[in-house]
């Protein structure tokens, strides 16, 4: 299942994911994945998550953001969980529309029975309507 955070610069979206997943991993048996635009957060996080600062793999566009997360699974076939902090950033998908990427890992959740955390810097209004049913936090 996708579950997006959402809410402009400053709200808290990054406490809540952090949070979110220092909680989990004490109650999955599989793997969790930590993705952000930095390592700003290693110390914040369980050491048992792992952190992925995605700029140290040169990622240009969405596509290959999305192939990025696909490797990612296709190497860890016990990750339950993902947490893309930063996602319009990190995704490259600033002042995009944001339906196409986050239709994509809904198939992929589906697939192959992942969580997405997501956290988005956009009021939950501003998200498109086949969207909103996702969103887990408004912040």
């Amino acid at each position: 299942m996708v579950h997006l955070i959402t809410g402009n610069k400053g709200k808290g979206k990054t406490k809540w994911m952090l949070s979110k997943a220092n909680a989990e991993i004490k109650n999955i048996l599989g793997s969790v994945c930590y993705i952000d635009k930095n390592s700003q957060h290693m110390y914040e996080l369980n050491n048992k998550i792992r952190l992925i600062n995605v700029t140290d793999y040169m990622i240009e566009n969405t596509d290959q953001f999305l192939g990025f997360v696909g490797g990612i699974i296709s190497q860890d076939h016990d990750l339950e969980q993902m947490y893309f902090d930063s996602f319009l950033n990190t995704a490259h998908i600033e002042g995009n529309d944001i339906s196409g990427p986050i239709s994509r890992l809904q198939a992929m959740s589906s697939k192959f029975g992942i969580d997405f955390y997501i956290s988005i810097s956009m009021d939950k209004d501003e998200l498109p309507a086949e969207l909103k049913e996702c969103v887990t936090a408004a912040l």
